[in-house]
């Protein structure tokens, strides 16, 4: 097991001479040798397709992880998806973006901080709040097209989704063991994900026979707003971080009585103490800035209500497979971990050229940014209708986009995975994470917003993406080991290697083995 490997690379020393009396829930090791867990409900198991589960346990509480993004992110992405937030003129939607990015950037890189002082449970549900209020404005903007409203929601937004996404991100990173990160990830993107279809279907459904280019329905926007509030609310029911027990009875690594100012400390270690981060950090601000084109300047600019609704759908389902497919695969036991980080970058770096390549080919026939308006003569709003080179094309085109989002996201989740097991330095490295891939967001967002051409935004995103997988790459073939040691982890923390056995980050039965060896 992973804990046994970071275990055995400690100095005999360093391992208590006795046993670590067992806390109210710290797993134990009875003397049949079966992990023994704490007393109380969270513990009692219960069998699923023959897996045991319990509510303390790292899969359940990522499948609830999963269903408080799939009903609030996820419904989001709905909508967004759908292009200038389900209305005709972008416009409103490109400043509230705009304002939502900025902000997230700021939020993002303080987001870890928070996480690690109050919990993972309440940032994640206060980080659900805006979501609905984000939906809500647009309720508004159909009746009122009150622009004012909506901007201030896209900004509280930022707060909001800051504080959501790096809950979600430190659960994701630190809980699953070093074998099982990939599938986990790849679980959660599929939940997640599956908000997005179907938040898909809810336009879908109700704009099936809007043939032309027009604003989705008040009940769409309705719709939204419930699920949203319920993905809150869900979210006060994941139990904290500390209670979380792995089956092989090994705990969360938590930094002990955190605070605001040491955890900036900790922001400020996790980039100096690391440099090699950095190369990370064009792949960060990447990840976020293609959704611009495709959903505003692809879907919006071309397509008409229904087909729009459909692309959504399609799009996301698309983001499912290459979940499964790149999640999957980078937990391939067969495999060495350090050499699937390699063929994983030589995979993205194909996909990125590959797919589009395939969009610069549909760009360069597409109307021009200036021309692609209904007051155009010769402006045609694609239906799903016109087949051939006007719509199956360009739909196999954009589900390779949703395919290509899920693998570039699952890869830097998996990266940033594989460089620590530490839940104070995955609860940075998620800030930093967000905080950077919003300003990139930002930044692209804003350049829709002044009407820059529609091949400039594509050619900076492809470019963009290219040259980050170049920064990327020393890292990625230099650093990432075949497994993390305990002390690479604790130059992070201000614990001890007592400490984190005390708290039974460490299961006794590592301790034991180390002891009889």
């Amino acid at each position: 097991m992973a804990d046994e490997k970071n275990v055995s690379s400690v100095p005999e020393a360093e391992v208590p001479a006795a046993p670590v009396a067992p806390r109210e829930e710290i797993a134990v090791i009875g003397h049949d040798g079966a992990v023994v867990r704490p007393p109380g409900w969270k513990y009692k198991g219960f069998r699923v397709f023959g897996h045991e589960l319990y509510y303390a346990s790292p899969e359940v509480q990522l499948v609830m992880v999963g269903l408080v993004c799939f009903l609030c992110p996820g419904m989001f992405n709905a909508l967004g998806g759908m292009g200038a937030g389900g209305q005709v003129d972008a416009s409103a939607q490109d400043a509230a973006s705009t304002a939502l990015y900025s902000i997230f950037a700021v939020v993002g890189f303080l987001s870890g901080s928070f996480a690690n002082t109050f919990g993972v449970k309440l940032t994640l549900s206060l980080g659900g709040i805006g979501y609905c209020i984000y939906s809500a404005s647009f309720l508004c903007y159909n009746h009122t097209a009150n622009d004012g409203f909506v901007i201030f929601a896209g900004a509280f937004l930022g707060l909001c989704a800051g504080l959501l996404w790096t809950g979600q991100g430190t659960i994701m990173m630190a809980y699953p063991p070093e074998e099982k990160k990939g599938r986990y990830i790849s679980w959660f993107w599929i939940i997640f994900n599956l908000g997005g279809v179907i938040g898909a279907l809810i336009p879908l459904g109700q704009n099936i026979h809007t043939t032309n280019n027009s604003s989705v329905t008040d009940g769409t926007y309705a719709g939204f707003i419930v699920l949203m509030f319920l993905g809150a609310v869900l979210a006060m029911f994941l139990t904290n971080a500390s209670s979380v027990v792995r089956p092989d009875g090994s705990k969360v690594i938590l930094m002990k009585n955190p605070s605001v100012k040491t955890e900036l400390i900790g922001l400020k270690d996790t980039l100096f103490q690391d440099p090699w981060i950095l190369l990370l950090f064009p792949m960060f601000f990447a990840s976020n800035t293609f959704t611009t084109y495709q959903t505003n300047d692809m879907n919006a600019a071309f397509f008409d209500t229904r087909t729009r609704a459909l692309n959504n759908l399609l799009y996301w389902l698309s983001q499912m497979i290459g979940a499964s497919v790149f999640g999957y695969g980078l937990d391939y036991p067969g495999i060495r971990r350090s050499m699937r980080a390699r063929i994983a970058l030589v995979a993205l770096t194909v996909l990125t050229f590959a797919i589009w390549g395939g969009g610069y080919a549909w760009m360069k026939i597409q109307l021009p940014r200036a021309l692609a308006k209904p007051t155009n003569p010769n402006y045609h709003a694609v239906d799903w209708t016109d087949g051939g080179k006007l719509y199956i094309g360009p739909m196999f085109l954009y589900m390779a986009y949703g395919f290509y989002d899920a693998c570039w996201q699952t890869c830097i989740y998996w990266f940033m995975g594989a460089l620590s097991n530490s839940g104070r330095k995955a609860a940075n490295l998620a800030g930093f994470y967000k905080g950077i891939q919003s300003a990139g967001a930002a930044v692209f967002w804003r350049l829709d917003g002044l009407g820059k051409p529609f091949a400039t935004i594509f050619g900076a995103t492809w470019g963009l993406l290219g040259g980050a997988l170049v920064f990327a790459a020393p890292l990625i073939v230099l650093r990432i080991k075949d497994t993390v040691s305990l002390e690479e982890d604790l130059k992070f923390s201000d614990e001890t290697i007592e400490d984190v056995i005390a708290t039974g980050a460490i299961p006794e039965k590592a301790v034991h083995a180390e002891g009889e060896a």
